[in-house]
Formats: C-alpha cells, sequence, structure tokens
C-alpha cells in the first residue's frame, strides 16, 4: 500500500550544524522522485531523515515536519522502527548480510518484525520477493547459498528484496546503481518502473540521464558553498525540471554547465 510523502518547512541538523534548510516537498503516492544536485547539497541527508535512518548518528535531528499520510513521523510516540518497517531503504553499495544465504538474507527484517511466521510463509515471502525484485528465476535453485556469491548487480537486486519483504509503503534508494555496470544499471532501472505499480519511490542519483529516464517527478538540491545547508531549489514533474526549468540554478545544472 502505497503513500504520500510531505516535507513541510523541514530543516535537518548534525549537532548545531544545519545540513538541509527549509524543505518543502510533496512526494505523490506510487510515483518515482528523483534527488538531483551537487555533492554535498543534502540529497542523502533528505532521503535518510524520510526513514529516520540519519539519527542513527549521535545528535542529528529534524526541526519542522515529515508527514506519511498526514501522520507526523516525527510526532511524539512514534518509533523509528516501525517508520523504517514501513519506509524500506536500499543504500549505494549491494550490502547483503556476507555469512546468511540468499534466502536467509530476504527474510532478514521479517524475522526481528515476525518470530512467529510457519516457514510456508517465509518461503511465500522469499518468492514473492524474489520475484518482485526481478531474481527468483537466476537464484530459485540455490536459496541456501550465501548471497554475497551473486553479481553486483544481482546483490542489489537480493537488497530490494529484502526491503520489499517487510511491505512496506516507501521505498528509498541511495544512488542505488552508482557501484554497478550499465547492463545491471538498466536491470534495476526496469525493476524501478515495475516497483511504483506498488510502491512510492524516492531515489538519489547524480546520473542525469537516469533521472530522466525512471522518474515522474526531479527535486534540484543546491547549496551556495562550503558550510551552508543545501536546499531545495526547485521540484517538479520531470520533463519540465529537464526542458524548461524555472531557476536558472536547475538549468545550468542539468545542462552540464555547472558542477
Amino acid at each position: 500500500m502505497s503513500k504520500n510523502i510531505e516535507a513541510k518547512d523541514l530543516n535537518i541538523y548534525y549537532g548545531s550544524f544545519r545540513a538541509v534548510e527549509g524543505v518543502n516537498m510533496s512526494i505523490k503516492k506510487k510515483t518515482v522522485t528523483a534527488l538531483i544536485g551537487p555533492s554535498g547539497c543534502g540529497k542523502s541527508t533528505f532521503l535518510r531523515s524520510i526513514n529516520r535512518m540519519h539519527e542513527v548518528i549521535a545528535g542529528a535531528h529534524v526541526e519542522g515536519r515529515l508527514e506519511l499520510d498526514g501522520q507526523d513521523l516525527y510526532g511524539p510516540g512514534m518509533d523509528p522502527v516501525i517508520v523504517r518497517r514501513q519506509i524500506g531503504m536500499v543504500f549505494q553499495r549491494p550490502n547483503p548480510f556476507p555469512t546468511m544465504s540468499i534466502y536467509d538474507n530476504v527474510i532478514a527484517g521479517m524475522r526481528l518484525n515476525n518470530k512467529k511466521a510457519k516457514k510456508a510463509e517465509f518461503d511465500d515471502t522469499v518468492e514473492r520477493s524474489l520475484r518482485g525484485a526481478n531474481l527468483w528465476n537466476e537464484v530459485k535453485d540455490r536459496l541456501d547459498k550465501p548471497g554475497s556469491g551473486l553479481s553486483g548487480g544481482q546483490q542489489q537486486r537480493l537488497c530490494i528484496a529484502r526491503a520489499i519483504a517487510v511491505q512496506p509503503d516507501v521505498l528509498l534508494m541511495d544512488e542505488p546503481c552508482s557501484a554497478l555496470d550499465p547492463i545491471s544499471t538498466l536491470a534495476i532501472e526496469d525493476l524501478i518502473n515495475e516497483l511504483k505499480n506498488e510502491y512510492t519511490i524516492v531515489i538519489v542519483t547524480h546520473n542525469m540521464q537516469q533521472a530522466a529516464r525512471v522518474s515522474d517527478f526531479t527535486g534540484f538540491f543546491n547549496i551556495e558553498g562550503t558550510g551552508k545547508p543545501g536546499k531545495l531549489v526547485e521540484m517538479d514533474e520531470t520533463k519540465t525540471i529537464f526542458s524548461q526549468p524555472k531557476q536558472k540554478a536547475t538549468e545550468d545544472y542539468v545542462s552540464g554547465r555547472f558542477g
């Protein structure tokens, strides 16, 4: 069940340092939103704030509101563990648990959340998730083998299978193809296109062509200089951002005259 995300005057801090300033953004359910911009402009920090992952760094906190279908993700009594169950994350480098089999990798989150599940439930989840990640046919005969034995592209799809196994509402992807070859990248992009039928997807990418290919909406972040906070300059439909952006900084960035 996919959901809408709404950021309202969101400021993100690491201790006293404001890393991201005043983000207002609406992310529609069952769409792909790409976040683009130069390095260090707050894209990944904003992405990680959506499922409260940035809080694993001591002193990190937010001001403002971040809502999932109207519910403040930082409201009193909100458990970050429950937030992360609703909002899955796939990282830049494929990170399957190296000592676990392919099967155990997929159900790792489910095991944490649901101690009483029967083997048949686990079996169903493994097949559903690996099919969802377009990996089932490649690995169905070696589910007991280590996940670390797969190729880089397969490992990243395994991580996507692990993320969707707990049936989240939202999938966050932080440069999911940056460590992959072009063929594996295409496989992940095709997969993103299929997954948006069920999930709200937010992806950080440095690849302009990728943003143009996979996303429905694009947000451009920028930074005025070292030590300044990153800001959302502009967000619109992807085709508008790449053809008729309203801000000159956006136009300079997407046309390659910048950075």
